[in-house]
C-alpha cells in the first residue's frame, strides 16, 4: 500500500508541475519579470516545495539521512535533467540560447555545494542558538549571493533566442495565472509531505537504507516538478524559464538544506548526517562545474563538441549514484 501512495503522490506532483510551468510562462511573458527571473525565483521556488516539505518532515520523524540525501540528490538529479534535455535538443544548443546571466546563478549554486561538501567533510558540531554554524554560513552566503546577482544588469535577448519560432498558447490573464500558480504550489506542498512519509517507510521495507533512498528515489521524485517544468517550458519555447528553474532550484535547495537545521534541534544537521552524503555533495559540485563549462563554450563548436559537457554530466550522474549505493 505504501508504494501505491508513493506513486499517487508522484503522479499528482507531475500533473501539478505542468500547470505551474504554464502559469509561470504566462507571468513571464505578460509581466516585466521575464523568463529568467520567473524561472530562477518564482518557478524554482514553487518546484522546490516538495524538497522543503520532504526534508522538514524527514527531520520531524527523526530521519536525518533522508532530509540531507533528498536535498543533495535533488541537485544532482536536477543537473542530470538539464543535461538530458540539452542532449535531446542538442541542435538548438540550449546553453547558447539561454541568457549568459544564468552563469551567475550556476556559480552561486556551485559555491553553496562546496560549502555543504566542506561541512560534511569536517563535521563541526557547533551550534548557535540551536542552529549549526555551518548551516548559518550557507544561509548567509545564499542571501548575499542573491543580493549581488539581483544588482547585475540582465543582458539583452540573444539573437538565437529571438529567432525561435513562436508557439500557439492559450490566452490566460495574469490574474488567472497568479491564482492558478498559487493553488498548484499548495498542492505540490502537500504531495511533497506525502512523498517524505512514504519514502521513509519504503526505506524500512526494502532495507536499502535512508541515505540511498533519500539520494536516489525520493530525490528523483521530488525533482519531478523541475523535470516536468523544464519539459513544459521548452515546449513553450521559453529556454530561460527552463534553465532558470533548474539553476534557481539548485541554489534554493542548498538554502533549504541549511534551513532544515532550524527544525533539527539535536545538534548540527550536517555533522550528524551519514558520511556517504559527501559523495553526493562532491559529485554534485563537479557536475555543476561541468554545466558552467557548457555555458562558457564558444558558439562556433560543432554539435558533437557542444554535447560533450552534457554527455559527461549524464555519465557522471550514474557514477555518483553507483558510489552512493555501494557505500
Amino acid at each position: 500500500m505504501v508504494f501505491i501512495w508513493f506513486l499517487l503522490a508522484a503522479a499528482v506532483t507531475v500533473y501539478t508541475a505542468m500547470k505551474l510551468s504554464e502559469y509561470a510562462d504566462v507571468i513571464s511573458e505578460k509581466t516585466a519579470m521575464g523568463g529568467m527571473v520567473v524561472g530562477t525565483i518564482l518557478l524554482a521556488g514553487a518546484t522546490s516545495l516538495p524538497e522543503l516539505t520532504t526534508s522538514f518532515s524527514a527531520v520531524l520523524i527523526n530521519n536525518v539521512d533522508i532530509a540531507v540525501g533528498n536535498m543533495l540528490g535533488s541537485n544532482v538529479f536536477n543537473v542530470f535533467i538539464l543535461a538530458v534535455f540539452d542532449l535531446y535538443y542538442r541542435r538548438h544548443r540550449l546553453f547558447h540560447l539561454a541568457s549568459s546571466h544564468h552563469q551567475y546563478t550556476a556559480f552561486l549554486g556551485l559555491l553553496l555545494m562546496i560549502l555543504v561538501s566542506t561541512a560534511l567533510l569536517f563535521r563541526i558540531d557547533y551550534t548557535i542558538v540551536g542552529i549549526g554554524a555551518d548551516a548559518l554560513v550557507i544561509m548567509l552566503v545564499y542571501i548575499a549571493g542573491i543580493a549581488v546577482i539581483s544588482k547585475v544588469p540582465s543582458p539583452a535577448v540573444g539573437e538565437e533566442e529571438a529567432k525561435q519560432t513562436p508557439v500557439e498558447k492559450k490566452s490566460v490573464s495574469v490574474k488567472h495565472a497568479v491564482i492558478g500558480f498559487i493553488v498548484a504550489a499548495i498542492v505540490i506542498l502537500g504531495a511533497g509531505t506525502l512523498l517524505s512519509v512514504t519514502g521513509d517507510k519504503i526505506a524500512l521495507v526494502t532495507g536499502m537504507g535512508s541515505s540511498f533512498i533519500g539520494s536516489f528515489l525520493i530525490a528523483a521524485t521530488t525533482s519531478l516538478p523541475e523535470g516536468v517544468s523544464v519539459f513544459s517550458a521548452l515546449r513553450l519555447k521559453n529556454v530561460n524559464l527552463a534553465v532558470g528553474t533548474i539553476l534557481g532550484s539548485n541554489m534554493l535547495n542548498m538554502f533549504i538544506l541549511a534551513a532544515t537545521d532550524i527544525v533539527y534541534q539535536k545538534g548540527s544537521l550536517l555533522a550528524d548526517a551519514s558520511v556517504s552524503h559527501l559523495m553526493s555533495a562532491i559529485g554534485g559540485s563537479l557536475l555543476v562545474a561541468v554545466v558552467i563549462w557548457a555555458f562558457m563554450q564558444k558558439r562556433s563548436e560543432s554539435v558533437a563538441g557542444y554535447s560533450i559537457p552534457s554527455i559527461i554530466t549524464v555519465i557522471g550522474y550514474f557514477v555518483v549514484q553507483y558510489l552512493i549505493f555501494n557505500s
